[in-house]
């Protein structure tokens, strides 16, 4: 017996690494999953709960539907059993649609509810430009123009500029918009008075846009799904992945990695 343990011993791999974690409340038609992962890859598990399907096209009533403390705090509980470290709302527009005010409240009321710390997509936004110290922006969205300027009224409540917005105008499945499109829009809202440009919307693919365009623009690209993970990994004190990023190279107090 002692002997086929040695040598089990001498077969098995150390392990297994035990990560963080991250709860995730997506909404009903998240399809970035995979997209979220790659900044938290080798720091933390992700685990996605998403809401009820209220089938509904991407616009200011699905943002409010989306924007309940209720209905976040019951998603929240499907991946409780894996007692997460700190959770994302992964939906830009349901953190944003009722302002700075909206936002904050519902961050309260999911700690009031005795839950982790909660990360929002928009919150994230407004920690991570201020972490670049960064005032005025520009506005890449894929979202309707009642949606984009819904957007642009939560940036400039929070404190920040809005120079020039773009969108594409879309109200349901962002996530198939190519990259050439994106990298097209993105472009398109610079400006050089804007410091930064920001791409709204968790849906929206980026990641493997941030680096090159930031090259391009010679400014920060910030993103939703970028801000929101590089916040939630900051509060666990874990390094996000992502080459060349310039967020990923500060933290959330404004000090360099």
């Amino acid at each position: 017996m002692v002997d086929m343990l040695e040598d089990l011993s001498s077969m098995v791999p150390p392990g297994p690494v035990v990560l963080s974690k991250i709860g995730v409340v997506a909404p009903y038609d998240m399809a970035l999953d995979h997209e979220m992962g790659r900044w938290a890859e080798g720091q933390a598990d992700l685990y996605f709960a998403r809401s009820p399907f209220e089938p509904s096209p991407v616009d200011l009533a699905q943002a409010e539907q989306l924007a309940r403390p209720e209905m976040v705090i019951e998603t929240s509980r499907r991946v409780g059993a894996v007692a997460p470290d700190c959770y994302v709302y992964a939906c830009t527009s349901a953190s944003f649609v009722h302002g700075v005010a909206g936002e904050r409240e519902l961050v309260s009321a999911f700690r009031a509810a005795g839950l982790p710390h909660l990360v929002t997509a928009s919150g994230a936004i407004l920690a991570a430009l201020t972490a670049l110290k960064v005032r005025r922006v520009a506005i890449a969205a894929p979202y309707t123009s009642a949606v984009t300027q819904r957007f642009a009224d939560f940036l400039e409540e929070g404190g920040l500029e809005v120079r020039r917005a773009s969108m594409l105008g879309l109200a349901g499945e962002i996530w198939k918009v190519p990259y050439a499109r994106t990298a097209e829009l993105i472009a398109s809202a610079d400006c050089a008075e804007a410091e930064a440009v920001v791409a709204a919307c968790t849906n929206l693919p980026t990641y493997h846009l941030i680096a090159p365009l930031e090259e391009y623009l010679g400014k920060p690209l910030v993103t939703a799904n970028q801000a929101a993970m590089w916040a939630a990994l900051d509060y666990l004190g874990l390094e996000p992945a992502g080459p060349g990023q310039r967020l990923l190279a500060v933290r959330a107090d404004g000090s360099k990695r």
